[in-house]
């Protein structure tokens, strides 16, 4: 029996994509861990592993095809021995009427050979196997639910299952009773369609930009952000004078080194030590609670063309500030060249955007969720101020803009986390004790 191939997850986040590249053709044989497709995500371009050997009988989605379905069959796996023209039908087919299309190779494949029902976990979350371990499950009465799969993702696939032994499925849950439908009354309005906005700017000069899976993702996790999460904004002005004459002592110092630290590093350092500062503020919302992290995995955005990343910095409190700027130059480079595997930018709980490099001296942040907060970023800019004496002076002055996810952190608790980010840019020799 053929064996579908279908369009894998490649990140948590991903539900489509852009089948990019075939690397194989129809008659192909492949082995277990051969690269036989790029995938573009809405991140990034990845190779794409067989996970079962076979023959290439069929390929479903020509190369550039957009929008692609997670687990949608992509092409068709053939055994030893098998060919399309065997699996698909013994019987002479009817003539069709001279104006009926031929039915589509996707529709034909499906009807011969259709996949086995995805199995469920005793939790009831979908277990993701491939088809040909499925059906040595289904003969040998194994229950999937209880395997745990080596393959990409954690996939369960044949190595699997041959030396498993039959176990008693567990019994389906009851299914849930629907939600009650939503009165249309309270419902959102959509906003215009493409058509309505078209036509407001008949006989103007315009070009139409198509959107790449990045932006759509961009579009619609901004949109979810701002709907579901209860936001509000915490702003001070940080003095930055000791922190530039620390940061070009250092920098004299680490010259020989080839490492100049940035601002910005001292910013992650200073937000990752708040974090273990302010424990209860170190957490992110999941949907019927809260997960308060140990570690302080800070993410920093970056601004790639037609979005943008955020590559996280797992355990940043415990690294050094040189540490941090070598990581983070390396993580930038990459998510430009869009190069970062998915755990390089999937976790965190807290964010960072700077846009003081491009003069923005303050500005609001949308909060990437699950985050608990992010901080905003403005420039250091010189300016007059008071001191404790009552005399005026002029100092370097940085403003920034806490956003807030209220469900995750309270107003005290976001005042006290922002208290102990000031506190370590103000006084940066501390965070190297």
């Amino acid at each position: 029996m053929p064996t579908e191939i279908l369009m894998p997850a490649l990140s948590p986040t991903m539900e489509e994509g852009t089948l990019a590249k075939w690397l194989v053709k129809e008659g192909d044989t492949v082995k277990s861990g051969d690269i036989i497709a790029e995938i573009e995500t809405d991140k990034a371009t990845m190779e794409f592993e067989a996970v079962d050997e076979g023959v290439i009988g069929k390929i479903l989605i020509s190369a550039g095809t957009e929008g692609v379905k997670v687990n949608a069959p992509i092409a068709v796996l053939l055994d030893e021995g098998e060919s399309m023209g065997q699996t698909a039908s013994a019987a002479p087919k009817a003539a069709a009427p001279a104006a009926a299309p031929a039915p589509a190779p996707v529709a034909t494949v499906a009807a011969a050979a259709p996949a086995p029902a995805a199995p469920k976990a005793a939790d009831g979350a979908r277990v993701f196997a491939s088809p040909l371990a499925r059906r040595i499950a289904a003969d040998k009465g194994i229950d999937l639910g209880a395997i745990k799969g080596s393959g990409p993702h954690g996939r369960i696939v044949k190595a699997d299952v041959t030396g498993a032994t039959a176990t008693a499925a567990p019994a389906p849950a009851a299914a849930p009773a629907p939600a009650p439908a939503a009165k249309a009354a309270t419902a959102m309005p959509a906003g215009p369609d493409a058509a309505q906005v078209i036509r407001m700017y008949e006989g103007r000069a315009y070009e139409e930009v198509k959107l790449d899976g990045m932006r759509k993702t961009v579009a619609a996790r901004l949109t979810e952000a701002k709907q579901t999460i209860p936001h509000f904004y915490l702003r001070r002005d940080i003095r930055l004078d000791a922190l530039m004459s620390f940061r070009g002592q250092l920098n004299k110092q680490l010259e020989a080194r080839g490492v100049k630290l940035s601002v910005n590093d001292f910013i992650i350092k200073a937000c990752a030590l708040a974090l273990q500062q302010v424990p209860a503020a170190n957490a992110v919302w999941a949907g019927d609670r809260m997960l308060r992290l140990k570690p302080s995995d800070v993410a920093v955005a970056v601004a790639v063309d037609g979005g943008l990343f955020t590559p996280v910095l797992k355990d940043a409190d415990q690294k050094s500030l040189s540490a941090l700027s070598a990581e983070m130059k390396d993580l930038a480079t990459r998510a430009r060249d869009r190069k970062l595997a998915p755990h390089e930018y999937v976790g965190g709980t807290f964010a960072i955007s700077n846009l003081g490099m491009y003069g923005i001296e303050n500005f609001d942040a949308v909060i990437n969720p699950p985050h608990g907060a992010i901080l905003a970023v403005g420039a250091g800019i010189k300016k007059p101020v008071v001191g404790a004496d009552g005399e005026i002076s002029v100092a370097t002055v940085m403003s920034v803009t806490l956003s807030v996810d209220h469900r995750v952190i309270d107003g005290a608790l976001g005042a006290e986390l922002l208290q102990a980010i000031v506190d370590n840019l103000e006084n940066p020799m501390a965070m190297l004790a």
